[in-house]
């Protein structure tokens, strides 16, 4: 089916459903186990399952600053429909929306618009004015106006998955850890924009710059092993995907203080990749970034973070 932007969106005839609500944000593994619980129910109950997510992020609107973004709404959108949802609600997060009772937001949303016959949460969803709502007050709520819910245990490894806790891994560089979370690697993306062009003139490891939204979740600083791929499809076909030598950071050695993210695809001095919007996706941390007694020291330094990506990607 399709995205919809809003609820002027859903379709006058639009019959029950069930819904999975939640922000989503990442469509981690603990994310799965609610869209999959959502699209068992609707097998049994033979209706479409219709996530709903939101964006901004609701801390955005509610506290002025929002955390950063695992994954961009349309990124997010792509992978709730690979876990099933036949169709997505990107609902806008307002302030009128934040003031909405929450059984105002049941009657007008869940009712109303998406004709909920049941609804699937996680076990901590809160919801409606001051999170006033929770599973105990939805059920509540759901008797009234003919829905049932499941609120979905959380998924816990050594400890519950959440979009804090892969952030935190994210920003201590343990991109590896991430991935077990969010069940693949954690991706960033943007277009490919000028830079210095020290690494293609000076270093003789030509990068893809990436212009990133500002509010991207990036990992901490330094190498990774990864990938850097297209994020649609290449004119006219051909390659679209390489293992990458990933950098993060300031560029200490030349005294940066704009934090980028680079991408050289090993091997690869032929591509040209500006203007393009592509991802790169983070398997493994070499080292931190440092700053070397000599440009002779980091090139040589940049040989070995090579080598050693080729390795952890050969894998």
């Amino acid at each position: 089916m399709g995205r919809w932007e809003g609820l002027e969106d859903v379709p006058s005839g639009w019959g029950r459903s069930v819904v999975a609500v939640g922000v989503f944000d990442g469509v981690h593994r603990g994310h799965q186990a609610i869209v999959g619980t959502a699209r068992r129910r609707g097998r049994e109950l033979g209706v479409p399952v219709v996530v709903m997510t939101f964006d901004p992020h609701p801390e955005a609107v509610l506290r002025g600053a929002g955390p950063g973004v695992l994954t961009p709404v349309g990124r997010r959108v792509d992978l709730l429909e690979e876990q099933g949802a036949d169709q997505v609600c990107v609902l806008p997060f307002t302030p009128e929306l934040s003031a909405l009772t929450a059984e105002e937001f049941v009657q007008r949303v869940l009712v109303d618009r998406l004709r909920a016959r049941a609804v699937v949460v996680g076990e901590d969803f809160r919801f409606g004015h001051r999170a006033a709502g929770d599973v105990p007050v939805l059920e509540e709520l759901g008797g009234k106006y003919d829905f049932t819910v499941d609120g979905v245990r959380l998924v816990a490894d050594s400890g519950t998955i959440t979009s804090t806790r892969v952030r935190a891994l994210l920003a201590e560089g343990a991109v590896a850890e991430a991935a077990l979370l969010l069940g693949r690697p954690h991706r960033v993306e943007g277009e490919v924009v000028h830079g210095a062009a020290r690494g293609r003139e000076l270093l003789g490891f030509p990068t893809a710059n990436m212009d990133l939204a500002p509010d991207t979740a990036v990992p901490g600083d330094g190498v990774y092993a990864g990938w850097l791929s297209h994020t649609g499809p290449v004119e006219g076909g051909g390659e679209s995907r390489w293992p990458a030598a990933i950098s993060v950071g300031t560029n200490p050695q030349f005294d940066g203080t704009e934090r980028t993210v680079e991408a050289y695809a090993l091997d690869r001095d032929d591509l040209e990749l500006y203007g393009a919007h592509m991802a790169v996706d983070f398997t493994e941390r070499i080292r931190g970034q440092e700053k070397f007694a000599s440009l002779d020291e980091l090139i040589a330094a940049m040989h070995r973070d090579v080598d050693r990506c080729r390795e952890v990607l050969a894998r």
